[in-house]
């Protein structure tokens, strides 16, 4: 099969999407020479239509099409939100062990994202026709024989200097121009914050990119346009025809932004294009004490207190214990179901009675689980340095992995 007659093919059909999806699948393999599912694997052990797996946040479901090490596949009807299916399809990903890549596509439409670990992500999309372009020809065949040539090549740590840089260049210039380093210090955290907020939609989508752009054009303003939205920030309002959200806490506390000069602001819009999911936050944790303190400048790039140091004491004080508190209450939830298990195994005879047992046993072993996560969310932990903040973060994502194993 060439693209031309793929594109041919698929252009016109009107089949829904169950009807569509294994052939057109097939005719893919078929146009990039590479073998089906049963052809491949008639097991089913590797690369399979239909793979079972298990959803972040409760209940099961299948990703359409699954290749171990290399993708995960899922076909939409056509013209539906594809970002909405690859957010299904990321629900899947860790019982699908983690592809590289994942893919959504309507049979006319298709969106690539990829997931390698520590690396930026990278996202292509392009429609049907395209495969008559050798490029993304290339990209679509790389999916099937070759997933790592759509490996990214910048680490998080690269994008987390690239951040740090920008930001540091920032504080410079506004210690330059005000002797109050406690007041840049607090005003760059805050539009650090800003940035993360909007990563993860807490602020609205496209907001802090309009913003910047705007005060691009008119600099003299750009203090009125952040004292406007951090007040909301501090209280929940309205930002431009757009509500926002309240953000407790003590960053957003009163204290109002610092005007920024043109260079400043070009840094600020600059960095919307970074990743922000991949910057590590425990970084922000040493530049604010470096903002405050002019003597601790080689604290930042390859100097910090990075993550693997602050682990030496997180793992063995923290993390550790909480693992094997949890171990004994696996190994007490597994005792409990057991008896009700084995009496499964008898056969259907008072299946009844078996039912209630079932359900007792289930009753309290989700007891026991939940005290467990109740006590997680109980904890407290003292930081040692009281520095940057940055060992409380890193203990506050171990013991959120720690939650997450146990009600997955």
């Amino acid at each position: 099969m060439t693209p031309y007659d793929f594109i041919k093919k698929w252009k016109t059909h009107a089949l829904t999407e169950r009807a569509a999806a294994q052939e057109h699948f097939i005719d893919l393999c078929r146009l990039f020479d590479h073998p089906t599912p049963a052809e491949a694997d008639p097991a089913g052990e590797f690369f399979t239509f239909e793979k079972g797996a298990a959803i972040v946040g409760g209940g099961d479901g299948w990703a359409d099409v699954w290749k171990r090490g290399y993708f995960a596949w899922e076909y939409k009807k056509r013209r539906r939100d594809l970002d909405e299916a690859m957010i299904q399809l990321v629900r899947y990903a860790a019982a699908l062990e983690h592809p590289p890549l994942l893919v959504v596509c309507d049979t006319i439409r298709f969106q690539i994202v990829t997931t390698w670990t520590n690396l930026e992500t990278k996202k292509y999309s392009f429609e049907l026709e395209d495969l008559a372009d050798p490029e993304k020809f290339k990209i679509l065949r790389a999916i099937f024989h070759d997933p790592d040539a759509l490996k990214p090549t910048r680490t998080r740590a690269m994008i987390t200097a690239e951040a740090a840089k920008k930001f540091q260049t920032i504080s410079d210039a506004l210690q330059h121009r005000n002797p109050d380093r406690e007041a840049v210090a607090h005003f760059v955290n805050q539009l650090v914050f800003c940035f993360f907020a909007n990563s993860v939609k807490l602020l609205p989508e496209g907001l802090l990119k309009k913003l910047l752009q705007t005060a691009e054009r008119r600099p003299h303003k750009s203090k009125d346009y952040f004292d406007k939205l951090f007040e909301q920030m501090e209280k929940g309002g309205e930002f431009d025809l757009t509500e926002i959200a309240w953000f407790n806490g003590g960053l957003f506390d009163g204290r109002r932004a610092l005007p920024l000069e043109h260079v400043e602001i070009g840094l600020l819009f600059a960095a919307t294009s970074l990743d922000w999911s991949l910057i590590d936050p425990t970084i922000f944790g040493t530049l604010f004490e470096r903002f405050l303190d002019p003597d601790k400048r080689a604290q930042i790039g390859a100097h910090y207190t990075g993550p693997d140091k602050i682990m030496l004491i997180v793992e063995p004080v923290v993390l550790r214990p909480l693992r094997r508190e949890w171990d004994a209450v696996r190994a007490q939830i597994e005792k409990v179901m057991a008896p009700a298990l084995e009496a499964g195994l008898a056969g259907r005879k008072g299946q009844s009675e078996h039912g209630k047992k079932i359900a007792a046993a289930r009753a309290k072993a989700e007891l026991l689980r939940d005290n467990f996560v109740d006590r997680l969310t109980r904890l407290r932990i003292l930081d040692p340095a009281c520095g940057s903040g940055n060992f409380l973060y890193l203990a506050l994502q171990g013991v959120k992995d720690i939650e997450y194993r146990v009600v997955s």
